[in-house]
């Protein structure tokens, strides 16, 4: 039975494989297949997906390029041309120059009949982006970029084949010039880039067709780069429980001028699920103001706490103070979740780092949660270079520190020294907004106070944070205190967030 293509979306697990592992699974595939008959099957998923996202289009442009994307989409021209559609394939390269599949399906088409021009049409109703697969190494130039930029300046959607022309499929950096598709169909394999750093924006809706490949299970199984979180199982509580049954969290934070980050990372762990949640403002004031707002919050000094029967989510709003406190929570706390200004603290202190690593020789769990510039300042990296490569970057920093690292931003991604990195489908730019960061440290607090290991505590966090802001209800703006209330609601699918 042929199996249909997979439309990717928020739910299972999905594998991600990168360049190298899907050229080997490409190759194992040629190998049980007859020749071309992968570019073939290519050719016909593409023009069957490019049908159903625009039925009624009469006239599809089709950007070829010189290699074997280039042949996939000739393949798709001759098929939407028998289907009754007018198609135009503009090509790059010398059809002798093409990889021998690319040139076979140039024939094809050019015996079919098909419409081969130096420029686009005038007018068309859906173009399929087939210019440059993964393997290339080229930026957009000349007239390959011209296209772009007409396919961009056109309201008609674009179908982009295995990955949009310009984004890498590792690491989802974009060139200057790079295709904003409105869905990509993956061949063969979902890639990374799709789902993390530009990926998100330039992708669209995102299709797989595995192009009834007929690969080893154990050879699939062992080659992924990455996976997609898969939403997080909620377990029902027992009428049994008690407030100490679901853990403690304490936040340490909220210098002065600065309560309202410990504040909401305090919410985000009472909302999260945490049985107790602990206010220790670093100001040593006293917080009637934030009482006021969550009442259920309950204010200690951090040498009143049991570092050991607790997890400490510290940084939210510390500024310098909290470097004071960082030493004693590194050695003692039992869980600990590093965000803000104590990730500041660490990279600019070799002790913290020597007191870091100790931990998980220790067994004690460490989750860092920082963004691209905080991460460069732990690698002693730019933001720039984070960005290109947020996979590696975010191995690199558990690598470094031996702990579980929450990279943020579009595709948070999650690493562990003994895992395989998640990508997280969930979120939305609503998120960048002041504040969400430190919901999600709590939230993360909150997890691990319930007994997930760092990488799950971390992953169900993470996707159920993103979750809330994607059912932010209707064109109301986010705060991130609005947010931490609306999490309970969205893990258990009730009323949309933010009614």
């Amino acid at each position: 039975m042929v199996r249909p293509p997979y439309q990717i979306w928020p739910g299972p697990a999905w594998p991600l494989f990168g360049i190298q592992a899907t050229r080997a699974l490409e190759a194992a595939a040629l190998s049980g297949a007859p020749a071309h008959a992968l570019m073939q099957r290519a050719g016909v998923a593409s023009a069957r997906l490019a049908l159903a996202l625009q039925p009624h289009a009469r006239t599809i442009w089709i950007a070829a390029g010189p290699g074997n994307n280039g042949g996939d989409g000739m393949e798709a021209a001759l098929h939407l041309q028998r289907w009754g559609k007018r198609v135009v394939v503009t090509r790059l390269g010398d059809p002798e120059s093409m990889p021998a599949d690319a040139g076979a399906s140039f024939e094809r088409a050019s015996q079919a009949g098909v419409q081969f021009s130096d420029a686009p049409p005038e007018q068309w109703d859906l173009c399929l982006d087939a210019l440059l697969g993964i393997g290339a190494t080229r930026t957009p130039d000349g007239l390959m970029a011209r296209w772009i930029g007409q396919m961009g300046r056109s309201d008609a959607p674009v179908l982009s084949i295995d990955v949009p022309t310009g984004l890498h499929a590792e690491t989802g950096a974009a060139a200057h010039t790079c295709v904003k598709a409105t869905a990509t169909l993956c061949l063969l394999t979902l890639k990374p880039g799709l789902f993390t750093a530009d990926g998100r924006d330039a992708s669209g809706q995102i299709w797989l067709d595995e192009l009834q490949s007929q690969i080893d299970p154990d050879q699939r199984s062992s080659m992924p780069t990455a996976t997609l979180a898969a939403a997080p199982q909620t377990a029902a509580r027992s009428h049994a429980s008690h407030k100490g049954s679901f853990g403690d969290v304490a936040v340490v934070g909220g210098a002065p001028g600065m309560n309202g980050a410990a504040l909401l990372a305090a919410m985000g762990a009472l909302h999260g699920g945490a049985g107790r949640v602990y206010l220790c403002a670093l100001d040593h004031q006293p917080g009637g103001a934030a009482l006021g707002l969550q009442p259920e919050l309950m204010q200690r000094q951090i040498d009143q706490l049991d570092l050991r029967a607790m997890c400490v989510v510290c940084g939210c709003g510390g500024g310098d103070l909290v470097r004071n406190a960082m030493p004693r929570l590194l050695s003692g706390a039992a869980q600990l979740v590093l965000d803000a200004d104590a990730l500041n603290a660490l990279s600019a202190d070799p002790q913290l780092q020597i007191q870091l690593r100790s931990r998980a020789g220790r067994n004690l769990a460490t989750v860092l949660t920082p963004h691209p510039l905080e991460a460069a300042r732990l690698l002693a990296s730019s933001t720039n270079q984070v960005q290109c490569d947020r996979l590696a970057a975010a191995r690199q920093l558990a690598r470094d520190y031996q702990c579980t690292v929450v990279l943020k931003g579009s595709g948070t991604v999650v690493a562990a020294p003994d895992h395989l990195p998640a990508i997280n489908p969930t979120g939305n730019p609503r998120l960048a907004t002041a504040g969400t960061g430190d919901v999600l440290a709590g939230m993360i607090g909150a997890e691990l106070a319930a007994g997930l290991a760092p990488f799950d505590a971390a992953c169900a966090a993470v996707y159920r944070h993103g979750a809330a802001a994607d059912q932010w209800a209707g064109a109301r703006t986010l705060t991130a205190s609005g947010l931490a209330r609306s999490i309970a609601r969205a893990a258990s699918g009730g009323i949309p967030a933010g009614n």
